[in-house]
Formats: structure tokens, sequence, C-alpha cells
């Protein structure tokens, strides 16, 4: 997908400002130079459009993402009063300051009733001011879903090119599970294995949910795999209690794993043992990894690049209503994840 150019953008969006303020103050100055003279209009047009500016500018700036957007409402509405009678009050000093010699005596200077007109224009420029920057912000999110959309289905396109070739390795497999089958039924059974991991890889982790039961048995497969080339096989418990049909969304689940048999297990003592539970309660999934610390190894970080990657898409699933924590006590290393199972609290993937 091609990008634009991030700078490119900006100077085009500073080029798009330039040009709009250029046509109000062309048009404020013809519309008061037949009244108010050349001078006078050209005064007003300059005066007009830096209020006009501070006021909009000032809000969808920063008042509008400082204040308004982090939810401090009340002190949003303080300070965009705060705006609009310093704007407002301006208009009126230079209105004054114009028209009359005498503007700066307290009488003229202090009467309410010079104002409230000013005030008026002040409120109605940050009324608009507030719709555009709304409307900036629709736009802004309907641009980004629109681009992950169709990132989205670029990625799904360049799948279905690539799946040709993992058909053709899965029929082989399967080939080689039916010669295998009577000469060795458990070498049969690892060919099996592989199969159904390579096409959950392929057919399953694009979509946007699957059953739990199914990255289920997509864990219980690559453990079994790993038990195999781990001389002697590793202690393993797997604790399990959940609905099998509850939908949660593909490969969420196998960083855990990972990490146990590409961190944890010391093949030079053999001395393994790794505890696993996946229970589902009160609406919630809790998955737990514990595994004894390999001690013949470098020790990767507790946070490492697998668990950065998978902290961020949950972020993204779950917006904060996660809970992902790790633990190094010096004898086990352990891993556990809390997640929402309902399906209106997790955001399309």
């Amino acid at each position: 997908m091609d990008k634009t150019n991030p700078n490119t953008e900006k100077r085009a969006l500073a080029r798009l400002h330039g040009l709009v303020w250029a046509a109000i103050m062309l048009i404020s100055f013809f519309g008061m130079i037949a009244s108010d003279g050349v001078g006078l209009s050209a005064a007003y047009t300059i005066v007009n459009s830096f209020l006009y500016a501070l006021i909009i500018y000032g809000n969808i700036s920063f008042l509008y993402p400082r204040l308004y957007q982090k939810k401090r409402y009340v002190l949003y509405v303080m300070a965009s009063t705060v705006l609009i009678v310093l704007a407002g009050a301006g208009k009126a000093v230079f209105v004054n300051f114009i028209r009359k010699n005498d503007f700066l005596s307290a009488d003229k200077l202090l009467r309410i009733e010079n104002y409230p007109v000013f005030f008026l224009f002040g409120i109605t420029v940050f009324v608009l001011s507030f719709v555009f920057r709304m409307a900036i912000n629709y736009f802004i999110i309907k641009r980004a879903s629109e681009e992950a959309l169709l990132q989205r289905s670029q990625f799904e396109l360049k799948l279905l090119r690539a799946q040709v070739q993992p058909h053709f390795l899965f029929n082989t497999l399967n080939n080689m599970y039916y010669e295998a089958y009577m000469d060795s039924p458990r070498t049969a059974l690892l060919i099996e294995r592989l199969s159904e991991i390579m096409r959950y890889f392929v057919d399953q982790s694009t979509q946007e949910t699957v059953p739990l039961a199914t990255e289920v048995q997509f864990l219980d497969n690559y453990i079994a795999l790993e038990r195999v080339r781990i001389k002697p096989e590793p202690g393993i418990e797997f604790q399990k209690q959940y609905d099998a049909g509850m939908p949660i969304p593909p490969m969420l689940l196998k960083t855990f794993v990972e990490n146990i048999f590409k961190h944890g297990i010391d093949k030079i003592s053999g001395c393994n043992k790794v505890e696993i539970s996946l229970i589902q309660q009160n609406g919630f999934l809790y998955f737990k990894t514990s595994n004894t610390i390999n001690r013949h190894a470098e020790q990767a970080r507790p946070d490492g690049l697998g668990l950065k990657n998978l902290r961020k898409r949950l972020a993204i699933l779950y917006d904060g209503r996660f809970e992902l924590n790790t633990k190094d006590d010096g004898e086990y290393f352990t891993a556990s994840l809390k997640i929402p199972l309902h399906e209106s609290t997790m955001r399309n993937s």
C-alpha cells in the first residue's frame, strides 16, 4: 500500500489553512469596504482574523486535546469562558479605539452595553471551532478505520495467494501420516499434530475469534511436539476448566507457552517442571504458566519482545481491561493473564 509522506501531508494542510484564511480575510475586507473605507476595513479584517484564529486554534489545538479529551470538562468550560471573554473584550477595546478618540476614558471603556455583542461573536466562533474539531476527529477515526480495513484485506489476499503451498504441504503430511501409521503410530500422531498446528496458523489465525477449545487444542499440539524434542521429557501439568465454545482472539495464549520452551527448559540438568492453568470464572479467563528457571542459559528479560507485543495486542483488543503480570522468585518464573470473555468488552482485532 502506498503511504503518504507525513511531511507532505502537513505541508498540504498548512497550504489549505492559508487559503482558507486568505479567503476569510478577503471576504471580510470587501464586505466592509463600502461602509468603512479601505483603512478601517483593513484594520477590522486584521484584528477580526487574529481573534478568530485565537479562539479557533486556542480551542482545537490546546483546550480540546488537553482538557476535553481527557474528560476534564469543568476546567475545559472555565478555560473556554476565559478565552471567549478575552477575545470579546479585545475586540470591544479595539472597536472603541478606532471609533472613539476618548476610548480610554473609564465611562466609555467600562460600559456594559458595549460588550455583549462582542462576547456573542466570541461564543459563535468558539462553537464553530468545537464543531470543526469534532469533525476533524471523525475524519481521523474514519481514515484510520479505512486504512486498517485496507491493510487487513491486503493481508488476507496475500495469505490466500500463499495458501497453495501450505495446502500442498498438508496433503504431503497426510500421506506421510498414513504411511507412518502402520509402522509407527507415535510418529503418525506427531505428524498429525504438526499438520493441525500448521492448519491453525493458515486457516484460523486471521479470524477475529476462534472457539476457546480450538486455541487450547493448538496449545496441546504445540506442547506435544516440544515434549518429543526435549530429553528427558519435562514434567508438564495442564489444568483446564473452560467453556469450549467461548470465542477468543486466536494466537492469544501461545506467547506464554512459547517462552517456557524457549527460555525456561534446562536441557543440562533435565530438571524441568511446568504448570499451566486455564480457568474460566465469573466472566473472565485466567491463564497462568509457571516453570522452573533455567540456570544454565542467559536469562531473558522478564518482559521481552514477545510479552511486549502481546501487551500491545491486548491493549488494542481490550482497551486496558486486562491484567498481564510476570514474576521471578528465583526458583520459578510465573506469567499470568486475566481477560474478560464477554464479546462486548473486546474490540475488533
